[in-house]
């Protein structure tokens, strides 16, 4: 029995040569060209560690999720009360962990896909359409797009919560955690969860369950948002700073003033430019038009 071999043009000889004679596999080039430029002492960029506590919890009429407001930049707190529960559709959200960037643009990107898949069946989009959105576009970069999900929502057929990890997979779970703060906060779901929770024990069990990360997390802190979606209700109750977990309890009337050489300057320069200012006016006039009516052009030319 004869098989096909798939072939490719050969730039040379212009024959078809077969791939099994083609390197197969990963390419490690980069791997060896970022260990030369570090043997010739380059220091390489080194990754930033991100901390998020997001959360969601099925209750009995709906779906709520629950996040941290701190953006970190390595150890450096970068935003105090950002948002990262994210707009999906109408009654679909997603809370997302890992570079900000990242969550932001993918999250954006589906909503903008489902709203065109709403206009265009002229029905409301259904929470296994968008996980199927996310997991799809994050396989499809195997993991580069640094995205952590927990996608919540209700639609027809009931209430649902999902998992997304970056490179694609996903779970269908009563509850879940994710981010640098997960383990803090599934354990106040493992303790407090059941399956009768009502809007406002699911608040509550929330609501512990972010401060849970903030407290036990050096990546998570400052403030607890909450989003409510129900299945009895077309609005979606999303309560941005719902709980301040660390209010400023002083902050000094007069203000801060710092003395000039309080910081010191390591390295100043000062670099002149020599460079001369020419003026010159032109009348620019309609033709036939009086001379009181003329307008002047300014141009200023440097050399």
């Amino acid at each position: 029995m004869s098989a096909l071999v798939a072939t490719r043009p050969n730039e040379e000889s212009h024959q078809l040569e077969p791939l099994d004679r083609l390197a197969r596999g990963f390419d490690f080039g980069l791997v060896k060209r970022n260990s030369m430029l570090a043997a010739t002492g380059m220091r390489m960029p080194l990754t930033m560690k991100t901390g998020t506590t997001i959360c969601g919890v099925i209750f009995d009429g709906g779906v709520v999720l629950g996040a941290d407001t701190r953006a970190t930049e390595g150890s450096i707190v970068a935003d105090k009360n950002c948002a990262k529960i994210h707009h999906i559709s109408s009654k679909i959200w997603c809370c997302g962990a890992g570079t900000s960037a990242d969550t932001e643009n993918v999250t954006q990107l589906i909503s903008s896909q489902l709203e065109l898949h709403r206009l265009s069946t002229g029905r409301q989009p259904r929470v296994i359409t968008a996980l199927t959105r996310l997991k799809q576009r994050l396989f499809q970069y195997q993991g580069h797009i640094s995205a952590a999900l927990v996608l919540g929502g209700v639609d027809s057929t009931g209430s649902h919560l999902y998992t997304v990890y970056p490179h694609g997979s996903t779970d269908r779970l009563p509850f879940a955690t994710m981010g640098s703060g997960s383990l803090a906060a599934m354990a106040i779901f493992e303790a407090g969860y059941r399956d009768d929770l009502t809007d406002d024990d699911a608040v509550l069990l929330v609501s512990n369950a972010i401060q849970s990360g903030i407290f036990n997390d050096l990546g998570s802190g400052s403030n607890v948002d909450i989003c409510v979606i129900r299945k009895d209700s077309d609005k979606v109750k999303y309560h941005h700073n719902y709980l301040q977990c660390n209010p400023r309890l002083y902050e000094r009337k007069a203000g801060y003033k710092f003395e000039r050489g309080t910081t010191q300057i390591v390295k100043e320069s000062v670099k002149h430019f020599n460079q001369s200012i020419t003026q010159r006016e032109t009348n620019i006039r309609d033709v036939g038009e009086p001379v009181e009516n003329r307008a002047t052009l300014v141009a200023m030319e440097t050399s």
